[in-house]
Order: C-alpha cells, then structure tokens, then sequence
C-alpha cells in the first residue's frame, strides 16, 4: 500500500473539504441511525392499544418499580450486613468464600438497579424532549412519525449530495495535481528512457491508471468514510438496546475480515495483469493508426484486426478473472454477515419466546426481551450489517489503485541518467557574453590601430589566450552503446570551430544521428567526452545547453494549434513579425498566406493533412530560423522537400549559415556544396574528415557514397 499512501499526499491541499466532507458523512449517520430509530414507537402505535405517551409512562412506572422491588432492596440490606459481619469476624472459617459471593451477589444487584435507573432516566428524557411534542391521537402520532422521518430523509439526502460533491472535487483535485507531477516527472526523464517506455504504455498510465488510482481515492473518502460512520451509528444503538446479543453478530467479523484479506490479495495481482494487458492493447492500436498508410498499402487490414483481437481476448480474459474475484467477494460476506445476525436472531428469539433474560447462564438482558424491541434490534444490526457487506469492495478496489499507483510511481521514481545541473556553467550566457566583449575590445583596437585587429592583439586585451578567445566544440574519444556489448559509437574524435559548416555522412545505422544526439545531450557518452568552449557537457547547465541549439529533423514534429504557434514554438514569447520573417527566410510564407486563416491555419494531428510534407518541413526550418541558434543540427532537413524548394531553401542556407556552427546529416550530395568539412562514418567510427575535393580522391568509403557504381568498378 505504500504507493497509493504516496497519492494521499497531493490530497493534502485539500483537506479542508475532506474534514467538511467527514462532517457530512457524520450527519449522514446520525440521520441514518435517527430514521430507523422510528421503527420501535411506530410498532408500538401499531401493536398496542396505547398512545406513545401512555407507553412512555407505562415503561417509566414499570421500570421505577423494578428499581424500588422491595425484594432487590431487602436482599441488597441483607447482603451488605452480612459483609460487615464477616469483616468484623475475620477468623471464621470459610470467611474468603463468603464474602466472594457476597460481593459478587452485591455488585450484580447494584449493576441490575443501576440499569434500571439509567432506563428510567432515558425514558424521562424522552418523554420530556420528544413524546410531549407528539399528538396524543395514534393515528396522528403515526403521521408526525412519518412527516419527520421524510424530513430526516431530505436532510440525509442533502449531507449525502455534500458529502459526495466534496469527495469527488478533492479526487478529481488530486488527479489534476498527481497528472501534472506526472507530466513533469516524464518531461525530466532522458530521450533514451522515454524511448524505451514507449508512448503507448505512457498514455495508459496517464490515462486508464490515474483513473483506477482516482477511484480508488474516491472509495478511500468516500465510502471508507461513510460507512463505517453509518455502521457505528447502528451498531452503538444496537449495543444499547443489548450489547450481549450485539456481540454476538460482532464475533463473526474476524471471518469476514480474513476472507477480505485474501480476496483483495488475489485482486491486486489480477488488477496488475489488466493493466499490463490494456498497455498492450494500446499499442496495437496506436502502431496501426500512426501506420495506418503502411498498413492499407500493403493490405495487412488483417493482420492488425488479428492482433487487436488477440491482445483485446487476452485483456478480456484477466478483466474476467478480476470480475470474478470481485464477484465472489460480495456472496461470502454476506453469508458471514447472515450468519453473524441469525445467531444474533436466533438468541434473541430465544428470550422474546422464553421469557428468560439468560442463555447458558450468561445474562443477555437486563429484562425480558420485547418482539418490538427484538425487531428493532434486527433492523439496527442489519444496518450495521449492510455498510460492513459494501466495505467488502473497498478493499478490492484499493488493491486495484494500488497496482496502478505502483505502475505510475515505477516511471515517476525513475532518475534520469541525463541531469539537468542547475548549478553547471551556463554555456548561452557565457557564449553570448563572450561574443559582446570581444565584438566591443575588437571596435575600441580597430579604432586605435586604424586596422582589424590580430586574434594574439584582440586575446591580449581581453587577458584571455588565443585558445581561449576561439570557440569550438569537440567530441574527445566519444563512445556510446544503446545495447551492452553492441558500441553504437567508437572512439569518435574531431573538434568544430566556430562558425564552421560540418556534413556527416554515412549509411544507414553508422551512428550520425547519435553522435548530433549527444551534443543536444538527449544522451551521454559511455566513455569519452563531448565539450563546447572547453566545457564537458555533462557538467553545462541543460537548458542554457540547448538554448543556443537550433534543430530541424527528418520526421517533422508539428503540434496541435495554429501555424503561428508551431513556428512560434522555437522561441518564448516570439511575436508575429518575428514569426513571419522566419517564415520568409525558409520560404514558407508564401503557401502560409495562402490557406485561407493563414498563420491560424490549424495544424497538428488531423488539421495537418492539408499541409504537405515538403510544407510541413519548411515550418520545422522556420522554427529553428527563428530561436536564431548558434549552433544548427539539420538531421535529414530536406528529405520531404521537392527540387524546386529545395534549391530556394540551399540558397537561403548559405547566407543563414553564416556565423553559425552546423552540423548537416543528408543523402544529398549537393547539400554538401555549403560544408566547410565533411565527416565519413561507417560502423560508428570516423573514417575520414576532409573537403569533397580531399575525399573524394582518397576516400573509398565516401567515393562509393558519391558513386556506388563507379566505386564498385574502381575496386
């Protein structure tokens, strides 16, 4: 239970309306226990021919000469004396035994007088507080009794509305604040960890597992509040009607307990696998409906409906096996429960019949035992007796929030191997003020000497070396693996310097989009380090990191809004010129102004069919354009371009890489004309760096790139 306790806390901010909720429930009792509190003088109007305040002071004359029994009260003198003489005479022989039983003769006529005087008082309060508010008329009184049992109901009506509406604001209050905790935790969470959960088993824990958590939550305010307080209620009312034949129905709710137990133990295992088996399901349905034009081209309509169907018959039978635990629960504590009130019934019986006030020599009643007062004892432990039978499906359902708080908390309690260093060296800032002071110390000496400055002048006025002044990235002796044993990356080194232009080629699976993957940190070296300015990313501040990172990709991500607000997401607060002079630099203003709303043209999932995938790319481009980075990673940018955007969008790239340190990942070699340098690799090393010019004389690998014909004629 240690898990869905953890849930309890996001609760906490709420307990105002929990207390007021509790308060609620209490009343709910009270008028539940007051309403069948009415069955006792509503027989008595029925059965006698007496009025309720004829009844009321029959049962006071008949208790107040019980009390003054001339008998009890002779006997009790007698008794009394005969402990004086026996503390006056201690030496007699069997002194200790006498005087045992006189005590215990004392104590049980003082306990049977101080009964009736308790009866006698109750009756009196009740005359003076209720029955002389009644009409004397039976028929009357039977119609008051009514009148206020249908006002009680109205009231216990309203608490049970309060009661309900409090609990369900506090879970939904928890679920929005556990959900957002979530979102957060996960959002920390490395590139690598989320990959490996996979979005399909993220979305049922964010979705049906919150939902088995928040009815759980709803059950723990709800009904574990409740009726337990509706059970209490009775069950005080029954105890002072007679706690013996109470105790009774009490003895057979260890039964009932041990049998809880074990069903609810079984329940949590069973909710476990539903969840595991509705994860899976909903992957099957998500890689059909994201492929969905993989799988209508190649006809395999089929194959997925067979899938579905198995993962849905597999879901279906652990749904069944949880039904019929929570089925069977219900029918063994109500045979427990029927059994406890029937012997409780049973003894009672006994002494209404027999006249007695004693079973097996053990008092059960300080009197003989009424029908009226035996039926209206059955009907206070039948409601004690039906709150206890729904309590039966808490349990269960706690143990099915408790699979599922454990199956949230699995993913919320993962650390991310990739840290966010909060105190690490802000690498935007430190760059961004490197650049305003050399820019400054560069004007003042080119001022003064009428000529640009060397980089050994500029590096001495700024008290900083020549290495220093310069920025550059590198990647030092970088390795990596996804899988142990299976390097994805080997000993990868070579250094970028500022304002440099860097194509990485390679086949498919060589590791290029890995090796771009380290540098905006969505992972880290196995072994190795990559710096910028001579700083170990692992130690850089993350988000000062990748602020000054720019990144456009194959498979172009676009969200759910407006064109405005996809491009808009590449910088905070960016305003709408802003947003249309990137649009203009990666020529996607023109097919922008005309759809119909323009830049609120809806895009995302649905609304992005009318855009086409060469659109689609050039919106990715504008977004990157507009964070203006320092640094660019374009993975694959103009895979989904045409020819003749592709050839607008090289021409704005030459004079928007300017500047800027860029890393270009493509499969088309006159994308490559912009490189400074290019990168062979193959198997996750470096196999060359150099111009086209230098590999393609001396680079077989980048030749058979180049020309895989020619390559193969050569060899």
């Amino acid at each position: 239970m240690r898990n869905f306790l953890r849930i309890l806390k996001y609760s906490w901010p709420y307990r105002f309306r929990l207390l007021a909720s509790i308060f609620c429930a209490l009343m709910v009792a009270a008028l539940w226990s007051l309403n069948l509190s009415a069955i006792y003088p509503v027989l008595k109007i029925l059965s006698t021919d007496k009025n309720l305040h004829q009844w009321i002071d029959s049962e006071i004359e008949s208790y107040q000469r019980q009390l003054d029994d001339p008998k009890r009260l002779k006997r009790l003198e007698e008794l009394q004396a005969q402990l004086k003489e026996i503390e006056q005479n201690p030496n007699k022989s069997e002194t200790e035994t006498r005087e045992r039983k006189a005590t215990e003769e004392v104590a049980k006529l003082e306990g049977e007088r101080s009964n009736l005087g308790t009866w006698v008082y109750r009756c009196q309060w009740f005359k003076a507080k209720v029955i002389r508010h009644i009409p004397e008329d039976r028929f009357q009184s039977f119609v008051w009794l009514l009148v206020a049992v249908v006002i009680g109901l109205i009231f216990k009506g309203v608490f049970e509305f309060l009661h309900e509406a409090l609990v369900g604001s506090v879970t939904n209050h928890t679920l929005f604040d556990l959900r957002n905790a979530f979102f957060r935790r996960s959002l920390h969470q490395d590139v690598r960890q989320l990959a490996t959960t996979g979005t399909a088993e993220l979305m049922a824990r964010f979705t049906n597992d919150t939902e088995q958590v928040g009815t759980g939550l709803k059950v723990v305010f709800g009904r574990m509040v409740g009726e337990p307080l509706k059970a209490v209620a009775c069950f005080v009312v029954a105890c002072v009607i007679s706690w013996q034949l109470t105790l009774v129905f009490v003895l057979v709710v260890p039964l009932t307990i041990v049998a809880v137990v074990r069903v609810s133990k079984l329940m949590r295992k069973a909710a476990k696998k539903v969840l595991e088996r509705m994860s899976a399901m909903y992957k099957v349905v998500r890689e059909t409906f994201d492929g969905v034009r993989a799988v209508k081209g190649f006809t395999r309509e089929p194959h997925q409906r067979r899938r579905f169907r198995s993962a849905n018959r597999e879901f279906l039978r652990k749904a069944m096996r949880m039904i019929y635990i929570d089925a069977a629960t219900g029918p063994i504590v109500e045979v427990l429960v029927v059994v406890a009130i029937s012997m409780a019934l049973a003894s009672g019986t006994y002494l209404v019949v027999s006249g007695n006030t004693h079973i097996f020599g053990i008092r059960m009643t300080s009197q003989p035992l009424e029908f009226a007062t035996l039926l209206q004892l059955y009907a206070f432990l039948a409601a004690t007796a039906d709150p206890v039978r729904r309590l039966t499906s808490v349990y269960t359902k706690i143990q099915v929030a408790e699979a599922a708080a454990n199956r949230i908390f699995e993913l919320y309690d993962r650390m991310p191997a990739v840290t966010a260093n909060p105190a690490g060296p802000r690498l935007f800032e430190m760059r961004k003020q490197k650049a305003i002071e050399s820019a400054e110390a560069r004007e003042e000496l080119e001022a003064s000497l009428g000529r640009p400055p060397k980089p050994a002048e500029l590096a001495a006025r700024l008290g900083v070396s020549v290495a220093q002044l310069e920025t550059y990235i590198e990647f030092r002796n970088v390795c990596f693996s996804y899988n142990p044993g299976n390097a994805t990356l080997s000993n990868v080194s070579f250094t970028v310097k500022a304002g440099e232009t860097i194509a990485i080629v390679g086949g498919n699976g060589c590791g290029k989009t890995t090796l771009l993957g380290l540098l905006l940190r969505f992972y880290d070296p196995d072994h190795g380090a990559v710096l910028i300015d001579g700083v170990n990313l692992r130690t850089a501040h993350l988000r000062s990191l990748r602020k000054m990172i720019g990144l456009v990709t194959q498979d172009t991500q676009l969200f759910d809004g407006t064109v405005f607000d996809n491009i808009a997401f590449g910088k905070r607060g960016a305003t709408r010129e802003e947003v249309i002079e990137a649009a203009r630099k990666s020529h996607a203003h023109d097919f922008i102004t005309a759809k119909p709303k323009g830049y609120d043209e809806a895009m995302g999932e649905g609304a992005g069919i009318q855009f086409s995938g060469g659109e689609k790319q050039k919106i990715a481009l504008a977004r990157a354009i507009l964070r203006d980075p320092s640094i660019l990673i374009l993975d694959e940018f103009s895979s989904a371009i045409d020819t003749a955007s592709e050839n607008d969008i090289h021409g704005v790239l030459k004079e928007y890489v300017k500047g800027r340190t860029v890393f270009l990942i493509t499969h088309k070699l006159h994308t490559l004309e912009i490189a400074d340098r290019i990168v062979v690799m193959d198997a996750g090393e470096v196999v060359d760096i150099g111009t086209h010019a230098e590999l393609i004389g001396r680079c077989l690998m980048y030749q058979r790139l180049c020309d895989p014909a020619s390559a193969r004629k050569a060899a």
